[in-house]
C-alpha cells in the first residue's frame, strides 16, 4: 500500500507538472507582457508630449494677447494724449 501511495503521489505530480505552461508558452507571455508595457509607456509619454505642447500654446497665445493690449493701451494713451 505504501509502494501504491509513493506511485500515486508520483502520478500525480507529474499531472500538475505536465498541465503547467511550456517554457516557450511562459517566454510568449513574458514578450507580450513586454510589449503591452511598452505600449502604455508609450502612450503615456505620448499624453505628456500632448499636455506639455496644449500648455506651451496656451502660454505662447497668452502671452501674444498680453503684447497685443499692450500696444492697444499705448495706442489708446497716444490718442488720448494728443485729444487734451
Amino acid at each position: 500500500m505504501k509502494k501504491f501511495n509513493v506511485v500515486l503521489v508520483g502520478v500525480a505530480i507529474a499531472a500538475l507538472t505536465a498541465c503547467g505552461p511550456s517554457a516557450a508558452e511562459k517566454a510568449e507571455k513574458a514578450r507580450q507582457d513586454s510589449i503591452r508595457i511598452a505600449d502604455s509607456i508609450a502612450k503615456v509619454e505620448a499624453e505628456k508630449q500632448r499636455v506639455a505642447d496644449s500648455i506651451a500654446m496656451a502660454d505662447q497665445a497668452a502671452k501674444e494677447k498680453a503684447i497685443a493690449d499692450s500696444i492697444a493701451a499705448a495706442e489708446a494713451n497716444k490718442k488720448g494724449g494728443k485729444k487734451k
